[in-house]
């Protein structure tokens, strides 16, 4: 499973500040679901640190457009799997605004434990 994880708004998918004052952290169950999502979201070379990391919107997802809703999903997917401790994802498209595109991913942990994040 992995560490501990900011919570991110899942309304503006920036930090967000607990009861304290103090930025917010995850549950643990959430954290994983969270982490999922930020994974899709994620665009290839985004990441300085591992220019490998993320899916390729740029050239394969929006290029042209004609992206079909299977292949989006089944890299959605594989995206999830790249969090450490999950062990299957779904994922539920919800609506499709101009090029922005809202659904959900539903992962489960090796104990059976199923969590969910909008993304």
């Amino acid at each position: 499973m992995s560490g501990k994880t900011l919570f991110l708004d899942p309304a503006t998918w920036d930090l967000a500040l607990d009861s304290g004052g103090s930025i917010a952290v995850a549950t643990s169950s959430y954290s994983l679901a969270q982490d999922a999502a930020s994974a899709i979201r994620t665009f290839q070379g985004e990441c300085y640190y591992d220019t490998s990391l993320g899916l390729p919107y740029w050239t394969q997802i929006l290029n042209n457009g004609q992206a079909s809703v299977a292949l989006v999903k089944a890299q959605f997917v594989a995206a999830a799997l790249t969090v450490s401790g999950v062990v299957s994802a779904k994922v539920f498209f919800s609506g499709l605004s101009g090029r922005n595109l809202t659904g959900q991913v539903q992962v489960t942990d090796s104990s059976g434990t199923v969590s969910t994040a909008e993304f």
